[in-house]
């Protein structure tokens, strides 16, 4: 299980928000560029071009402008609801 900022992630056991990637795959971009490490194999390529693609969509969506305090509101208001599993 791994801490991150507010929101606790299992990898194994929960599903993220747009928001949790976004914000999970900039801080890991940044984190990167921090390091200066250049050389890359070609599995980390490929990693490279998955999280360019993905941040290149969720860039173009609402989750770009949200907050842990706008998350954390939108679930509060939603546990009256008691969403049923699929």
């Amino acid at each position: 299980m791994v801490q991150v900022g507010w929101v606790r992630k299992d990898a194994n056991a929960a599903m993220l928000s747009n928001y949790e990637v976004f914000k999970l795959l900039t801080d890991l971009k940044e984190q990167r560029k921090e390091s200066g490490n250049k050389k890359h194999s070609a599995g980390q390529q490929n990693l490279n071009t998955i999280m360019y693609e993905t941040l290149k969509y969720l860039s173009k969506t609402p989750c770009k402008h949200q907050t842990p305090e706008i998350v954390t509101t939108f679930l509060r208001a939603m546990l009256p609801q008691r969403l049923t599993k699929w």
